[in-house]
């Protein structure tokens, strides 16, 4: 994502007071000492940074999936979706809780082959097998 984002950062220092609540929860909830771009173009809107916040923390915290394995889905999602700061910002994560370049390049091997097989049967629409089919 080369070029200028199309509103400009809002930084620690500038931002208002709801925002600062957020940007100080970002930081001790991932236990760091800075905010990252995203968030500060999202501070245009406190509203829309707070909802964004409130939700990925709770869609991204440990579950039924561990944190790895959600950081991959989204790493694979981003790439898909040709985000580039998403997809740099989880690999981070994802290599931060563990991952190794081997996962990662699977995981591209497999983001690829999925896009191509979708794309196949998206534009030959073969009728979904009947052993696919959800069991009442």
């Amino acid at each position: 994502m080369t070029g200028k984002p199309l509103v400009p950062l809002i930084e620690y220092e500038m931002a208002d007071e709801a925002v600062r609540a957020v940007y100080d929860d970002i930081m001790a909830t991932r236990q760091v000492d800075w905010v990252n771009n995203f968030w500060k173009v999202l501070a245009h809107d406190p509203a829309v940074l707070k909802r964004t916040w409130e939700t990925i923390k709770e869609v991204m915290a440990p579950g039924a999936l561990d944190p790895l394995v959600k950081e991959m889905i989204y790493i694979a999602v981003s790439a898909t979706n040709g985000c580039e700061y998403c997809t740099y910002s989880h690999t981070a994560s994802a290599r931060k809780l563990g991952m190794s370049e081997a996962q990662m390049m699977e995981l591209l091997a497999v983001v690829g082959m999925a896009n191509q097989t979708n794309r196949l049967a998206n534009a030959l629409r073969p009728p979904v097998d009947v052993q696919f089919e959800p069991r009442p």
